[in-house]
């Protein structure tokens, strides 16, 4: 959907942005439902369809809830789900995105947040999750380095040349090796393992610059440090948190994943638009985190501003997938030796249940 017809679309279903408060509903004025409507009930082109979905869905994180999970918890909280029709129940801890992958593979949950290379590293293995919807459209993996590391700001990845940059394990090393290759620079850097202690490695002066997520950034930040980041996703085209299912549960039950997907896009939306409301609902729902609050809700900030948009869904709606981040991650893996067999990164996801017609998944850069 073009932005002229977005605009033509949100302007004859009465939705503007100074009306988008009231659209997104929630706790600081309409009632949940958003439109006014009474019941409940919206109109057609609105989020409630009127038809509850049989059953009580769940869905498992990928590690333990933090800022990265904000829609989700909004979502809950502000019943957007059950507008739509879906019963979610428990919103479960996870223990990695690799047993995510596995547990939607294997059936034992309907949804999960887990990663591109992890879908495609189960599905090599004989199980089945499928990606329905992509959350963050860039990997969260950044080079970063402080001020007093680096010597100076960090603007480029040709600065890394003749340095030392530490990385853990996984998907963040293979793509911040993908960044210096594509800056050219690559044989002029020299990379070490630094476990699972690379933030602290970096602020003790042990290493130059470190590869990790953004969350690692906002860590060294809140030590007070001047941290600066580059994004490996501005370059390299790769796919941070996506939506997955089991294949044959979602063709057995679509309604049940275009509700999910549907909800939880309203509930990124309305997030985006009061990250502190949103924040404390997450807070709310994991009092663990009241200590670290700020912080959580500068990893929603940060993740909502610089990683859950662009051109896929200015063109076509929010979680939306494209071929390119698949294959480049797919072929990062298979060159690493990481897939357990032969795998077509072509088939492990689908835009099928993205209903783009709804506003806050067809729209969701105009909504926000």
């Amino acid at each position: 959907m073009s932005g002229t017809s977005r605009r033509a679309f949100l302007a004859a279903t009465g939705v503007a942005a100074s009306g988008l408060a009231g659209c997104l509903g929630g706790t600081d004025g309409a009632g949940a439902g958003g439109s006014g409507d009474e019941g409940g009930t919206a109109s057609p082109t609105g989020t409630t369809t009127g038809t509850p979905i049989p059953g009580e869905s769940s869905l498992l994180l990928n590690w333990k809830p933090s800022g990265l999970h904000v829609p989700y918890f909004a979502a809950k909280a502000n019943g957007f789900y059950e507008e739509e029709g879906l019963t979610l129940g428990e919103i479960r801890t996870g223990e990695g995105s690799t047993f995510s992958a596995k547990q939607t593979g294997l059936g034992n949950v309907d949804f999960a947040v887990t990663s591109s290379d992890q879908v495609l590293n189960v599905n090599s293995r004989d199980l089945s999750p499928l990606s329905v919807g992509v959350v963050m459209q860039k990997s969260p993996a950044v080079v970063f380095s402080t001020r007093e590391a680096f010597g100076g700001e960090l603007t480029s990845p040709d600065q890394l040349a003749g340095k030392t940059v530490g990385t853990g394990p996984g998907m963040v090393r293979m793509l911040t090796s993908l960044l210096l290759e594509d800056a050219g620079v690559r044989e002029d850097v020299e990379m070490v393992d630094t476990g699972y202690d690379t933030v602290q490695q970096l602020l003790s002066g042990e290493i130059d610059a470190a590869g990790g997520v953004f969350g690692d950034a906002i860590s060294a930040e809140a030590q007070g440090y001047t941290v600066d980041s580059l994004a490996v996703g501005d370059s390299i085209p790769s796919y941070g948190h996506v939506i997955a299912t089991n294949r044959e549960w979602a063709g057995d039950n679509s309604e049940a994943v275009r509700a999910f997907l549907r909800g939880t896009a309203r509930g990124a939306a309305w997030a985006h638009q009061r990250p502190g409301e949103a924040t404390d609902l997450l807070v709310d729902a994991n009092g663990v985190l009241e200590e670290s609050r700020d912080q959580q809700q500068q990893k929603w900030e940060r993740m909502a501003d610089g990683f859950m948009t662009g051109d896929a869904v200015a063109d076509h709606g929010w979680g939306w997938s494209e071929s390119e981040p698949w294959q480049v991650v797919h072929d990062a893996l298979a060159g690493a030796d990481a897939l357990g067999g032969e795998v077509d990164p072509a088939s492990v996801w689908t835009n099928e249940y993205l209903d783009t017609d709804s506003r806050f998944v067809g729209s969701y850069t105009d909504v926000i």
